[in-house]
């Protein structure tokens, strides 16, 4: 982990910058799995399934069986904790419901949206080094209220062809319709193409590491719309000196663990909470699970000591992290100049875990920058906008010359004509 003292403006990109692989091998790659899939079918996706995922499968759809089987194995607690988590899901996407309005732009001249579920969707659950089942509920639930008519979801299995039971029971609890042993690149190419197995959606959910994003951005150039570049997890942390290190090593580590690509980022005006909380942190650490995949991710982790509250809000937008936790006394004044974030949690007691699993808000998030531009899962992700018109007579007659006056300034006699035409017959 780097620590950066009061860097001069002109540093800050380069400090901020997310940890990469090279892009052309990546895309390289990634490229020639997908095009292997595309031609393959089930074929190449049980052959990529025992190289990556080390086992041989015979049919990569799951079973009844197997939903019944994790029914049973499913840790009572863990089940009730989901359906808690899956029940705040609910409530905050389905209050995003879409109520269309009639608007009357001019007399005899009506326009309205309707708003339609996408028909077929598929979701990516990761769960190479941790089964993400709380992914399941923030990807499955908003499609379900959405309407969404089938739900498809590609998922790694272990070394047994096994899918984790929380993951099936997940899955059952959001209403997924099929679910596929399919992790990492063959997953985005199955639901992408389609295969003999796998059907081919319209367009695609879910986080991943970096091969998953750039198959997904691959993929969306021409075959299969995505939610939007989702790669490495990522939190920055806002604290001042009254912050407790505690909590935000917590939270600085909790993200860390995700994986060894991940980045956590602590920005504060204080150079003596940066101090306590690195002694902190360390102490934490020490009793991880995960600590060796923690300490590869804390090498591109960064601390970064600013001069004034300003400063650390103006790097925050700059940076535009997935996850923004702002653990300061004035919380909410700074939380007023937040521009570019995918979720924030605000306050000494609202861990990032509280969005990641069961407050209810969604935690499939742009990453690397894109909160720029995007903003995370939601109702409206499922779901398309079709606009609607109609025309009274008054109102042609009315619109019309407006119509024919810039269609004839664009050269596009057809255009024009389509209204004289009528208007020469009322």
């Amino acid at each position: 982990m780097t620590t950066y003292l009061f860097p001069d403006k002109s540093e800050w990109g380069e400090i901020v910058k997310r940890p990469t692989f090279d892009n052309s091998q990546l895309r390289d790659l990634v490229s020639g799995l997908l095009q292997q899939i595309r031609e393959g079918g089930d074929r190449v996706l049980k052959e990529l399934e025992a190289k990556f995922d080390h086992c041989e499968l015979q049919d990569l759809q799951v079973s009844e069986a197997e939903f019944e089987e994790a029914r049973k194995e499913i840790d009572a607690e863990l089940a009730n904790a989901i359906d808690n988590a899956s029940r705040n899901i609910s409530r905050f996407h389905s209050a995003q419901s879409f109520s269309g309005v009639k608007v009357e732009t001019q007399p005899g001249v009506v326009c309205w949206q309707k708003s339609v579920p996408i028909d077929r969707v598929g979701l990516y659950v990761p769960g190479g080094t941790a089964p993400l089942f709380s992914t399941v509920l923030m990807l499955a639930i908003p499609a379900k209220i959405a309407g969404c008519g089938e739900i498809v979801l590609c998922t790694p299995p272990n070394a047994q062809g096994k899918v984790n039971p929380a993951i099936l029971y997940a899955a059952t609890v959001a209403g997924v319709t099929k679910v596929y042993k399919v992790g990492g690149v063959q997953a985005i190419g199955a639901m992408a193409y389609g295969s003999e197995s796998v059907p081919k959606v319209y367009k695609i959910f879910g986080p991943g590491n970096q091969f998953v994003q750039m198959a997904k951005q691959l993929v969306s150039l021409r075959d299969v719309a995505i939610d939007m570049p989702a790669g490495p997890s990522e939190v920055c942390v806002v604290a001042d000196a009254e912050a407790n290190p505690a909590y935000v090593a917590s939270d600085f580590l909790s993200q860390a663990e995700h994986g060894a690509d991940s980045q956590a980022i602590l920005i504060t005006d204080s150079e003596d909470l940066a101090k306590r909380f690195e002694q902190v942190m360390a102490e934490q650490l020490e009793k991880l699970h995960r600590q060796e995949l923690t300490r590869k991710s804390l090498e591109h982790s960064k601390v970064i000591v600013l001069h004034t509250q300003d400063e650390v809000m103006e790097l925050v937008n700059e940076y535009a992290p997935e996850h923004l936790i702002l653990n300061t006394r004035n919380y909410l004044n700074l939380a007023e100049q937040v521009r570019n974030a995918g979720s924030v949690f605000l306050g000494p007691y609202s861990p990032e875990s509280a969005g990641d699993y069961a407050s209810g808000t969604n935690h499939t998030l742009p990453t690397n920058g894109y909160a720029k531009a995007y903003n995370g899962v939601n109702l409206d992700s499922y779901m398309r906008k079709i606009t609607f018109q109609e025309l009274t007579a008054a109102g042609l007659r009315s619109l019309g010359p407006v119509i024919e006056e810039m269609a004839q300034a664009e050269q596009l006699d057809a255009h024009k004509n389509a209204v004289t035409v009528r208007l020469k017959n009322l």
